[in-house]
């Protein structure tokens, strides 16, 4: 047999030969070095034969691929550890009975069935075995066995391998790792990669909690115990990790929405299905107000259309079939109404195709677009719900544009601009962008090949245009259409999907729509769905996080707090405060009898921008004391000065 390096030269190797036969006969060096491969563009450890003419990387611990090899060992490691906690706790090694141990972002876990239930107080001695097994540099072997010897092993023993044994396809290899020898190490069914020895794994690791687990998923099957893990290559990577998981506890979205009287979820109302307090709406308002405008000076057109729909709308649109599992329970107006069928609306898109579709459309009527923040519903697993970032009811800053297919381009790069005008404004600059396209191997899509690259080059050819770095990601499309979604990162680093434009060449055919050329003909429109902030609730649930509740001064709740230094000051500071309100700036008065210093302490517990503190000097020459968040200088203004300044923050949202 043979493999191909990646400078074209090939290797003659003999049958079985694994990636650390191909690093030994390029040269001792990279042998040692070695840690792993990437085989025709799959992630390969050293220990599985190779197929014939492969092309082959070496990979070292230099390359990224190396963290996915020691964190799936770690998982191995993490399993070996429980074992031995058990063993001394007089269990035998079956006793524990062994899930799947996964790699994950930034690190691994393992689900299993312990014969007692692992505590937190538990997780130190499990690492400090982990670290011993680490230390001992215990190489890892492959194996293969055939399928009734795979069985033997776990029947009857542990029902979880056993399963997922017999959920294999006949011709599929069944493999196992095993790391040590019989008397001390490990074996597990896996069909890895993993680093060639324990020792290769950095020891900048660390437990991170339990939690319950599924098996598989399903409520209905046995609840296990997940360990959680996380590492990293370096000990600043581990560090940084853990300070970003302490701040993002800080800036935790449902504690601060608590702190500052944004939100409410409340289980009598119902999960998922938040409640907007007063300060909370303002950011709902604020931003439901900037995005109106920017969509009125570009054109849009404004709609209101109905919480609930026909269930006929959403088989014409194929959204039914397709949302099946995070449907509410259909609405059954029984025989005395026809046995109608209606469904809380889980997308706005099928009701403004009916609202294009209420008459003849004309190409100069065209692009159309229309807007909508419209509230929609999906019913999410309890256990999927989050905060506001995975809620029941949420609401849409959905547009949709009708346009003719020679327009599709420049109304799409209309709409990048629009996204883009939202991240800049709200200071959410590290972005990345993706192109949706689909799965050549699902049937998950409607339409036909011709439409939907007509689409997908559609979108690649706006995004250069744009000069928009992007990436291809197949399987991502929706069903109907491919997409363009923004990865954000925001202060902490962390990432998140925002805003999304989508090229729909297919609803406007279930629906038949069609708009009068120059021609004098009937033709096709295209639809453009677009929503820059996605899901309200979810971006002001990230926002909350990215500013850690201290919002701009055009954004905050309370923009102003004046406060009074003594009793006799109140008149003052209710005229100051009455001032600022009839420009329209959020104001309030601290009037409570406590000490200056405390109100202010106060007003920066609650992230106020601006406290403006009034005494006898301002209130003689109609100035106030302005002191200023994040800024350590307080200065004496003006009250007519202090309303300009304001404004023109306000008005250029700084």
């Amino acid at each position: 047999m043979n493999a191909v390096l990646p400078d074209g030269r090939n290797l003659e190797l003999s049958p079985g030969a694994t990636a650390f036969d191909v690093a030994r006969s390029i040269g001792p060096g990279l042998a040692r070095a070695a840690v792993g491969a990437i085989v025709n563009g799959e992630l390969y450890d050293l220990l599985k034969p190779l197929p014939d003419g492969a092309s082959v990387r070496i990979l070292t611990e230099k390359d990224p691929e190396y963290a996915a090899l020691f964190r799936h060992t770690l998982a191995h490691v993490l399993a070996q550890a429980v074992r031995e906690l058990y063993a001394e706790r007089g269990f035998k090694p079956e006793d524990v009975k062994l899930a799947i141990g996964p790699v994950i972002e930034n690190g691994f876990y393992y689900d299993l069935e312990a014969p007692l239930p692992l505590r937190e107080e538990d997780l130190p001695a499990i690492e400090e075995k982990m670290r011993r097994i680490v230390a001992d540099d215990l190489p890892l072997r492959r194996f293969v066995l055939p399928r009734e010897e795979a069985l033997a092993r776990y029947q009857d023993v542990d029902p979880y391998k056993t399963e997922l044994i017999q959920e294999l396809p006949e011709e599929e290899e069944i493999s196992f790792y095993q790391q040590g020898d019989d008397n001390y190490g490990f074996t597990d069914l896996c069909r890895g990669p993993h680093v060639p020895s324990t020792g290769r794994i950095p020891p900048h690791f660390k437990l991170t909690g339990i939690a319950g687990a599924y098996w598989r998923g399903d409520a209905r099957r046995p609840m296990l115990q997940r360990v959680y893990g996380i590492a990293f290559r370096t000990k600043e990577e581990l560090e940084n990790h853990l300070w970003q998981q302490e701040e993002a506890k800080k800036r935790d979205h449902r504690k601060l929405g608590r702190e500052l009287e944004l939100f409410l979820l409340d289980p009598l109302v119902g999960k998922g299905l938040p409640i907007w307090l007063p300060k909370g709406n303002v950011l709902r308002e604020e931003l439901i107000a900037f995005m109106r405008e920017e969509q009125l000076r570009r054109g849009y057109q404004l709609v209101a259309t109905p919480h609930i729909g026909s269930v006929e709308l959403y088989k014409t649109s194929g959204h039914f079939p397709y949302y099946a599992d995070s449907q509410f329970p259909l609405m059954d107006l029984g025989e005395r109404n026809e046995n109608e069928q209606y469904m809380l609306k889980p997308m706005n898109c099928p009701h403004h195709i009916r609202i294009y579709a209420h008459k003849p459309r004309s190409y100069r009527e065209l692009p159309l677009r229309l807007a909508e923040f419209g509230t929609v519903y999906r019913y999410e697993l309890s256990g999927e719900l989050n905060g506001l970032t995975r809620v029941r009811g949420f609401t849409q800053d959905d547009a949709h544009i009708f346009c003719t297919p020679e327009q599709v381009k420049d109304e799409f790069l209309g709409v990048l601009d629009l996204v883009l005008k939202v991240f800049s404004t709200l200071g959410l600059g590290s972005y990345r962008a993706r192109v949706g396209v689909r799965d050549p191997g699902s049937d998950k899509y409607v339409g036909s090949e011709e439409v939907w690259s007509a689409a997908e080059r559609q979108i690649v050819q706006a995004c250069e245009e744009a000069g928009l770095r992007y990436s291809i990601e197949p399987g991502d499309a929706a069903f109907y259409g491919p997409k363009l979604d923004f990865v954000v990162k925001d202060v902490l680093g962390r990432e998140w999907q925002l805003g999304t434009i989508q090229v729909d060449y297919n609803l406007p055919e279930r629906f038949r729509l069609t708009y009068t050329g120059p021609d004098g003909a009937e033709h096709r429109p295209v639809m453009i769905h677009r929503a820059p902030f996605g899901s309200l609730e979810r971006f002001i649930g990230i926002l909350i996080e990215h500013f850690a509740g201290d919002f701009p001064l055009w954004l905050a709740p309370v923009q102003a707090v004046v406060v009074p230094i003594a009793d006799r000051h109140h008149p003052y500071a209710l005229e100051v405060a009455q001032a600022l309100r009839a420009q329209g700036f959020r104001t309030e008065v601290d009037t409570r009898p406590e000490r200056m210093n405390a109100k202010v302490r106060d007003a920066e517990l609650q992230k106020v921008p601006l406290i403006l503190v009034v005494g006898d000097k301002e209130a003689e020459s109609g100035m106030v004391n302005l002191r200023e968040r994040h800024v350590r200088e307080h200065r004496a203004l003006a009250l007519a000065d202090l309303i300009q300044e304001m404004k023109q923050r306000v008005e250029e949202k700084k």
